[in-house]
């Protein structure tokens, strides 16, 4: 066709193409028309067209993107059109009805200038269009397709959802369809009015990948700042996504990884758990390992504990030596020495069962802490106990024929302590067979730490061999203290009482605490008081003795303890007054209790 000198030549091409067997026309504003105003100096220059402001495109660039994508997912599936591709062609409206009128004038024309009624294309292809952005700019265009029976579509598809029975993710021809490339395209101006689309960056649908280069690109003027297609903030490291009700995708609240997970990415769907040997840090963005605990000999506390505990058991020890290197004096024999020489040892292995509590906890360990700590008590407790109903009877055995003599033996002494141990290994065993004490790994107590500790099986039957160990103690505590105003020249029926008073307190203290406390505090509040109420029984209950065989050897002696009792004729006279039946001589009494204590 030959150029018509008086057509006005346009600086910018007002439709694409993309060609297939049918084409759909999509008439979309993605434009702003620059107009301009008609006066006096607009006739003293060359007319020429106006041209598109860009400033406006990216509000309805969706639109294209939409109709784009909707055409790609119809070629991509056989089963919608077989054989044949779906094609479209954009045509600008420019958001003015009279160039929605010459968008479709374009349109009919097919090619070179606008000439009503009359295509240049020997077949078209074109099937339908896709109307205006409005109902005013879709009336206009009504104007002129509606002489030519065009179909029009108003509405634009939203989403549409990929039907592909493939497996193998490659097309029929043989091409692999990740290698499908979409062009990422920034609009820029050049001087000289030169105006083009320059690639800035692709998108693989299929792959799921997508690079862009934002240094090269030109925003409009009026962007302040890199758009976005989110309502918020991205959600940092430590945080995730939560969705937020009656709101689109893309918008979401962030909230803290909840404890003992973490994110390390932005905008985390989800946390992740830690290992278990691993711990979250403050900000919960990454896990950090976890350092191993319990009560080591290392630490300064075990240290302390150990230490003390060996210190208390050769004290010991060396008190079993005194009263055996002094076993033929007065207050050794009057203090019935062979029951002290058990008290001794089942002190001295009091102390030293208490370091199965320090140290790395194992199977074996775990078995046998509580269980020796049981049976090694009650065999302190129950001497005790003997030590006290052998004072009693002592000064109630003094009548002629009476009864009580036979149980002043130390058969009778031994078979006691024998049977309280018998019912405290009975409940051990129970223990042992039904649920026994095993080891574990706590990571829930201290953040941050694995406490490597002993469980202690069944609570019930541990606190059934606490309770009777309690038992046992109330009683020689309740013996001893109805034994205290006898008279005390061989009596030590007082330093009995308070020995079971200092150690009654502090198992009494110890259980709330024990039960307050969690990983290695509590194996450090469990042998303290193994180690003090051992020690509150060895001082009240010895340290006086010591003191009179080491330092008043003087007082050691027969004469003495003999002389000692005249001087307290009168207030023995009195107490024994008082007692049912007074028949009773407090100076048999005294020598009968040496005696006594002198055979065994």
């Amino acid at each position: 066709m030959v150029k018509n000198p008086c057509h006005i030549e346009r600086r910018f091409n007002p439709t694409y193409t993309k060609e297939g067997d049918l084409i759909i026309a999509g008439f979309l504003s993605l434009f702003v028309k620059v107009e301009i105003q008609v006066n006096k100096f607009f006739f003293m220059t060359c007319p020429f067209d106006s041209y598109a402001q860009t400033t406006a495109m990216f509000k309805q660039y969706h639109h294209f993107l939409a109709l784009q994508y909707a055409v790609d997912e119809i070629n991509k599936n056989p089963y919608l059109l077989p054989n044949r591709t779906l094609g479209y062609q954009l045509l600008n409206n420019f958001h003015l009805e009279k160039l929605a009128v010459e968008s479709s004038l374009i349109w009919l024309s097919e090619r070179g200038p606008i000439i009503p009624n009359y295509s240049c294309d020997k077949q078209s292809n074109s099937v339908a269009v896709i109307g205006g952005m409005s109902a005013t700019l879709s009336m206009a265009m009504a104007t002129i397709l509606e002489l030519y029976k065009v179909p029009q579509l108003h509405h634009f598809l939203k989403s549409i959802s990929s039907v592909n029975n493939a497996s193998d993710g490659s097309h029929e021809d043989g091409v692999q369809a990740d290698a499908e490339i979409y062009d990422i395209l920034n609009y820029k101006s050049f001087p000289d009015y030169i105006e083009t689309l320059v690639k800035v960056g692709e998108v693989r649908p299929l792959a799921q990948r997508f690079t862009i280069k934002e240094e090269d690109i030109d925003w409009p003027e009026d962007f302040h700042q890199t758009p976005t297609s989110r309502c918020n903030l991205k959600c940092g490291p430590g945080f995730q996504k939560t969705a937020l009700e009656s709101q689109p995708r893309c918008c979401y609240a962030c909230t803290p990884c909840p404890e003992g997970t973490i994110s390390n990415q932005t905008d985390a769907e989800q946390c992740l758990q830690c290992l278990e040997d691993q711990y979250p840090n403050r900000e919960r963005d990454h896990c950090l390992p976890r350092t191993v605990t319990f009560l080591a000999y290392e630490e300064p506390l075990g240290m302390t504990l150990a230490c003390a505990a060996g210190s208390f058991s050769l004290l010991t020890v060396m008190v079993l030596g005194v009263f055996v290197k002094h076993r033929d004096t007065p207050i050794v024999k009057a203090n019935n020495r062979s029951l002290s020489y058990t008290l001794l040892v089942s002190l001295s292995l009091c102390f030293l069962c208490s370091l199965l509590f320090i140290g790395h906890p194992t199977t074996a360990t775990c078995l046998l802490r509580q269980i020796t700590f049981a049976v090694v008590f009650t065999v302190a407790i129950s001497s005790i106990l003997a030590k006290t109903i052998t004072v009693v009877l002592a000064f109630r055995a003094t009548k002629p024929g009476s009864r009580l003599r036979r149980w002043l033996g130390s058969t009778a002494s031994y078979s006691l302590i024998f049977t309280c141990t018998l019912i405290q290994m009975c409940l051990c065993g129970i223990w042992l067979g039904t649920s026994p004490p095993f080891l574990e790994m706590d990571i829930h107590s201290e953040p941050g730490s694995i406490i490597i500790q002993c469980n202690e099986g069944s609570l019930l039957i541990f606190y059934c061999v606490l309770g009777y160990m309690a038992l046992l103690a109330l009683a020689s505590f309740t013996v001893a203290f109805l034994a205290r105003n006898l008279p005390d020249t061989f009596n030590e029926a007082k330093f009995l009482t308070f020995s079971m008073l200092v150690f009654c307190s502090i198992w009494i203290s110890f259980l709330p605490s024990y039960q307050s406390s969690k990983g290695k505090a509590i194996v450090a509040l469990e042998v303290f008081a193994i180690l003090t109420s051992s020690a509150g029984i060895l001082t009240c209950i010895f340290a006086p003795k010591c003191f009179v065989v080491l330092l008043r050897s003087e007082q050691n002696t027969l004469g003495k303890l003999k002389k000692k009792s005249t001087l307290k004729k009168i207030k023995i006279s009195s107490h024994f007054s008082k007692m049912a039946g007074s028949e009773i001589n407090p100076f048999k009494s005294l020598k009968f209790l040496f005696v006594n204590h002198q055979m065994m």
